[in-house]
């Protein structure tokens, strides 16, 4: 091979490695905003100038996971020990709603200075670029959040996120917590874990490396379906918030039809009810 010929094949072997490297990580302006989403692929935050997110007091039927989310919160914000929290359970019952209300309502006694990062469950892989870029911002706090999270099979990526929970060389920096949700309490199908027993040679040990991710959250908080009365109080909260008139015969005639052809009872379900009624009305959710 001439020189030539090598000279022009160690330039293609560069450009291949350059194209496949890892983005180089962005410095991120956090004044900006007080929430960012993560996206991966730039290695690089967008800010988000206004959050989708529902007031704390109109978040009916959960006031005990409420209390207790918004207390660690607080005191994560605060500089002191706080846990991980998982919100398991129940679909449209406020989970992710929980998250950004406490995110909101502590962040505005804070001053701005806790700050909430969404990334994406199949961005999981990346969580240790990000604490790159969020170590080096020491002044703020910062949320990591994590919706709808879950794991299938031959799925690697929750072995990413227990060592950044837990366990890392480096460890997770002081100024970052970690909250998910899932509608499954293990984060794992169970028809993955049965079969972890079934085939496995050591089944107790196969089953244990599946289910330890969520230990590493020290709070579980579960999340159930609503009885009659919660739904009922949450239509009656939003439309007292939002100010749409209407008798409580025909909210209550109206709010429990809504939900029986929906077959659930949930927050989602009345928030759905009352989108439909201040569409009726003419009236604006705002």
């Amino acid at each position: 091979m001439s020189d030539t010929e090598l000279t022009a094949l160690l330039t293609r072997i560069a450009d291949a490695l350059e194209r496949i490297a890892p983005p180089t990580l962005k410095p991120a302006d956090m004044s900006r905003a007080s929430a960012f989403v993560w996206h991966a692929e730039s290695a690089s935050l967008q800010p988000v100038p206004v959050v989708n997110h529902v007031e704390m007091g109109l978040l009916r039927g959960i006031d005990h996971v409420r209390g207790i989310l918004t207390d660690n919160t607080r005191r994560f914000a605060s500089g002191h020990p706080a846990n991980n929290a998982l919100l398991w359970g129940a679909r449209g019952m406020g989970k992710s709603s929980l998250v950004k209300a406490a995110h909101a309502a502590v962040n505005a006694e804070t001053g701005g200075r806790l700050v909430l990062i969404e990334i994406h469950r199949e961005d999981i892989a990346s969580l240790p670029r990000l604490l790159g870029v969020l170590k080096d911002h020491p002044d703020r706090r910062f949320i990591l959040f994590c919706d709808d999270l879950s794991f299938d099979h031959d799925d690697t990526a929750y072995k990413s996120l227990k060592a950044v929970l837990e366990g890392g060389i480096e460890g997770r920096p002081a100024n970052v917590i970690f909250y998910a949700t899932s509608n499954r309490r293990h984060l794992m199908p169970r028809d993955m874990v049965e079969n972890e027993r079934s085939t496995a040679i050591n089944p107790s040990e196969a089953v244990e490396e599946k289910v330890s991710l969520s230990d590493r959250f020290g709070l579980w908080l579960g999340f159930h379906s609503c009885s009659q009365q919660d739904y009922l109080e949450m239509v009656r909260g939003y439309c007292d918030s939002y100010g749409l008139e209407i008798d409580d015969e025909t909210l209550r005639a109206e709010a429990v039809e809504w939900a029986t052809t929906r077959g659930a009872r949930s927050g989602r379900v009345a928030w759905q009810y009352i989108q439909d009624l201040a569409g009726r009305q003419g009236k604006p959710l705002d």
